[in-house]
């Protein structure tokens, strides 16, 4: 898992007014937003929450489409499509 970090500022902010995203990304397959927070709240994740996000990542990665479709359903997970869709 990589965590990009885009220089995007809010709005009349500079780059220390942007935010920081966990993206976890599996190339083919699927993205799932994982953690967001605003740079001027904190400056980064420690470690441990580093490795947390990394097991959550894995199981949302691994899950097979079903799942992934029934938690959709549910409410549980929220689907955010970009582009064109079929």
């Amino acid at each position: 898992m990589r965590s990009n970090q885009l220089p995007r500022a809010r709005q009349g902010e500079g780059k220390s007014g942007g935010y920081r995203t966990v993206i976890a990304f599996r190339r083919g397959e699927r993205s799932v937003f994982l953690y967001g927070f605003a740079k001027s709240e904190r400056a980064n994740i420690d470690h441990d929450e580093l490795e947390a996000l990394r097991e959550v990542a894995r199981v949302y990665l691994e899950l097979e489409s079903k799942r992934i479709e029934a938690a959709i359903a549910a409410g549980e997970l929220m689907e955010v499509r970009y582009g064109k869709t079929e």
